[in-house]
């Protein structure tokens, strides 16, 4: 059976056949219900994911309990704590379904053993760690140069069609501000056009 998880990567780098079914006989598909976690903060992750169905988010809880979003993860990308994977150690954010979604679940350590039968894999890990660069440089961009209203701007850019997807609440969150400040962003915003 194909999967979505082996034709994503065979977008990044050369797959050859005997890898390809190697790579997808490790994949597990899983359904998570809205507002479940496919990673708690706190918690020693063993597994990436793809997306095939649904929307994530990446977010940081504070000792006070105040949620802070750090991203949203759409169809057709990969989700990992990969920090903590790597250090062996517990994730610092969780990850959690906005909606119904489908993942195609490969536990890292069965994945490891793949990385010396072809050089694929790293030019895959290569390829994906790059994309996760620029999105976190482009991301730190932001917060200090741009002020609440570009960061919205830059928002609706890079997520199109995702706004009616997520909760005020959350946006407003991602952005580093309040749901009241973007609400008046929003009525500028609307008056202006």
């Amino acid at each position: 059976m194909p999967h979505h998880f082996t034709h994503y990567i065979k977008t990044l780098t050369q797959l050859p056949p005997e890898q390809e079914e190697a790579f997808s006989a490790l994949i597990t598909i899983k359904p998570v219900k809205k507002d479940e976690n496919f990673i708690r903060a706190g918690q020693l992750p063993k597994t990436i994911a793809f997306v095939t169905k649904g929307l994530f988010r990446y977010y940081y809880t504070s000792e006070e309990g105040v949620e802070f979003t750090k991203g949203f993860f759409v169809e057709n990308t990969v989700l990992s704590s990969y920090s903590a994977i790597l250090e062996n150690r517990a994730s610092y954010f969780g990850i959690q379904a906005l909606e119904d979604a489908v993942i195609e679940v490969v536990n890292y350590e069965a994945f490891r053993l793949l990385f010396p039968q072809h050089p694929c894999w790293n030019e895959f890990l290569l390829a994906l760690l790059q994309k996760g660069y620029l999105k976190k440089e482009e991301r730190e961009r932001e917060f200090l140069l741009f002020d609440a209203e570009q960061r919205y701007r830059t928002f609706l850019q890079n997520y199109p069609n995702l706004e009616n997807r997520i909760k005020q609440h959350l946006i407003a969150s991602y952005l580093g501000i309040t749901p009241e400040s973007l609400s008046r962003i929003r009525k500028k915003m609307r008056l202006l056009s």
